[in-house]
């Protein structure tokens, strides 16, 4: 094996390990979706990129459920989808309604005040949901709300917050709704155009099953129109949409080398979410996540969140159970990756994701039979083969 020495460390060829990727993200990659990202590269103005582009961005609407003419996937990761979003509909001063119950909710505080926003923060507990009328009554005392932010899935706790009725209230009161979809996006039901949401940001490496790298967007016409109307310049350069839908548009005008090889594999996914149909998908990830979640709950374990994404489950830890050599012992002795909580939750939660090509009968039968072992050798008492036989249950009733 060829290694060259970089200051005294041999660094020999790249072989990461095969793993069983069922944590928050990234989630596992098809073997079609590699094999895109492995084709030639060429240059991000060449004819035929930019037909790729044209492609990708058709695909997306599907996925969205959208007729948004300003459907893009932004060069970067999720994260840089929120900023584009938040950035892009903020000036200095505008007032904006973030709700905030787990990591991503106050992530987009975060970005909201960094734009200069006059951010007014609605909180309920980590784990639990937003109730419509709720939300209704804050943005009675904060009329002047430009933009109402909130997370479709939150990543974090593993809940899922319905959005049609949010939807009404917010914009009864003349604000646009912001959504972060990132882990619902393909997995979920997630309606844009029905929902009238006006602006929503996803990542490619959850439900699309595509490796981390960009992130898609959509702008409702009254989204657009309010970046079109800006006084002020978007604080970000990087992520002006106003640039960047020249490049992405029919104008094509260059603003950024843009990641040619994942636009590939972000193309790929799409092709196959469509194949699949996006009402089939959204039943297979419910299926599975009944079946684990049945099997989860006969070894004796307890959701947090009461309304539970079907993407992403998140459990408390059995008391005296070591949190990471669990998680450790999953890598090491079987290859399965899952999540540990984060904020409040750390050490106190696993997350174990069942999103894209990862939400298979064959995972959740996997993971289940291997926490059970591990769980045991914890010390935990548990009716063996209890959770296994639960999950099998459910898939004989489908």
């Amino acid at each position: 094996m060829a290694t060259c020495d970089v200051t005294g460390v041999e660094v020999g060829e790249l072989n990461p390990s095969r793993r069983v990727l069922l944590g928050p993200g990234p989630s596992d990659v098809s073997d079609r979706v590699l094999r895109a990202l492995a084709m030639p590269t060429i240059g991000h103005l060449d004819p035929e990129y930019l037909v790729i582009m044209t492609e990708t961005c058709g695909l997306l609407r599907r996925v969205f459920q959208t007729e948004n003419e300003l459907t893009l996937a932004v060069s970067g990761t999720g994260s840089a989808g929120m900023e584009a979003c938040v950035c892009n509909l903020i000036e200095p001063g505008d007032e904006m309604i973030v709700c905030v119950n787990g990591v991503f909710g106050g992530r987009m505080q975060d970005v909201a005040e960094r734009c200069g926003a006059d951010v007014h923060v609605l909180e309920v507990p980590w784990g639990e949901i937003f109730d419509s009328s709720a939300i209704g009554d804050f943005l009675k005392k904060h009329p002047k709300t430009k933009v109402v932010g909130i997370v479709h899935a939150e990543t974090s706790t593993g809940a899922y917050q319905p959005l049609e009725e949010v939807s009404r209230v917010v914009h009864e009161a003349g604000a646009l709704l912001l959504v972060d979809a990132v882990t619902s996006l393909g997995g979920m039901e997630l309606k844009i155009d029905d929902w009238e949401i006006d602006a929503c940001y996803s990542g490619t490496q959850k439900c699309l099953s595509c490796p981390p790298g960009l992130s898609p967007v959509t702008f409702s016409p009254a989204a657009a129109e309010v970046i079109d109307s800006r006084e002020s310049k978007v604080q970000s350069w990087y992520l002006d949409m106003s640039m960047v839908r020249r490049y992405w548009g029919e104008e094509r005008f260059y603003h950024h080398t843009a990641p040619i090889n994942m636009t590939y594999a972000l193309r790929e996914a799409l092709r196959v979410v469509v194949e699949e149909g996006l009402e089939d998908r959204v039943a297979r990830h419910t299926l599975n996540h009944r079946a684990l979640r049945a099997g989860l709950e006969a070894m004796g374990l307890v959701y947090i969140p009461k309304s539970s994404l079907t993407t992403l489950n998140a459990v408390s830890i059995p008391e005296g159970v070591d949190d990471a050599r669990v998680r450790g012992q999953l890598l090491n002795d079987y290859g399965i990756e899952i999540g540990g909580g984060l904020g409040p939750f750390k050490g106190k939660a696993w997350r174990v994701g069942l999103m894209g090509s990862g939400s298979t009968r064959r995972n959740v039968s996997l993971v289940l039979g291997a926490l059970e072992s591990v769980l045991a050798d914890e010390g935990v008492k548990l009716d063996r083969g209890a959770g296994v036989a639960a999950c099998r249950s459910v898939y004989s009733a489908k």
